[in-house]
């Protein structure tokens, strides 16, 4: 497994070893009971031409019913627990973007108040028309906001990997709003140790805390057309203020406001999402 470099991996990578170690156990219970008869059951051992049959044997049958559903109890337990975790978001998290799936690459929309200024503001600009309210409420006030994007041919400048490069501040929470133009895709960054589908039509939420500075690589994890395998981009963990420095690079590039964030909302998936009525 890669190594976790944000504050909600471990919980993650600690439920991927429990749950091998669990199946481990289980396999060589199993293989030891399945040797083990085959050594001492065999007919040039016990010179039994048919062993005794046994039938009904209720504390037999009672063990192999109650032990796989205790074993099932005991791992959905620990899923619940983790997901629950890994899942949770907050109202006013630091740092709030849209992660924009399209074929075949990605675009960023970083919800930020970029020039400081409570009073502008693109939060309810069309082209976030697919984000329900419920997570636009999340971004900073007056978060005019500056975007990145790629295509497939794009490169990280530093390091010459393929995508485009999406910026983290170390420390500080990072809500991810998923939203597609197209098809499904999933976002993923391998040391994350976690991805989310970005689903058209669809908003998926989740957060992290980058822990450890680097560039890591991240893709698309859900077969989505014929260049899904380009379908690359790079993160990039960097000190708040080199974040912030960045924002204002975007900006001062003139790549300022939004860019569409997808499919809209169905009335039914907006409202089960904002609990509107």
């Amino acid at each position: 497994m890669p190594t976790p470099v944000t504050d909600e991996a471990p919980r993650i990578l600690s439920l991927w070893q429990g749950s091998w170690a669990a199946a481990l156990a289980t396999g060589v219970l199993v293989w030891g009971l399945i040797i083990w008869s085959v050594i001492f059951h065999r007919r040039s051992r016990t010179k039994v031409e048919v062993p005794t049959q046994t039938r009904y044997n209720m504390p037999i049958e009672a063990l192999y019913t109650i032990v796989p559903f205790i074993i099932i109890a005991v791992l959905f337990y620990f899923t619940a627990r983790d997901e629950s975790y890994v899942l949770k978001t907050s109202k006013k998290p630091d740092h709030v973007i849209n992660v924009v799936g399209f074929q075949w690459s990605w675009a960023f929309n970083y919800l930020e108040n970029v020039d400081g200024n409570n009073k502008t503001t693109g939060i309810n600009s069309p082209e976030l028309s697919a984000i329900p309210d419920k997570w636009k409420k999340s971004a900073p006030a007056g978060a005019e906001g500056v975007y990145d994007t790629g295509n497939p041919a794009t490169k990280n400048p530093q390091t010459g990997n393929p995508g485009p490069t999406l910026w983290l501040p170390k420390g500080e929470t990072v809500q991810f709003v998923l939203t597609s133009r197209d098809v499904i895709h999933s976002f993923w960054v391998i040391p994350f140790l976690m991805k989310q589908d970005v689903i058209p039509g669809h908003t998926n939420v989740f957060e992290v805390t980058p822990n450890k500075e680097g560039t890591f690589m991240g893709k698309c994890a859900e077969l989505c057309g014929v260049d899904h395998s380009r379908m690359l981009f790079n993160v990039k963990v960097v000190s708040p203020a080199k974040y912030r420095e960045h924002l204002k690079d975007l900006a001062k590039k003139g790549q300022t406001g939004y860019l569409p964030s997808g499919i809209k909302q169905t009335d039914h998936a907006r409202n089960a999402e904002t609990k509107n009525t």
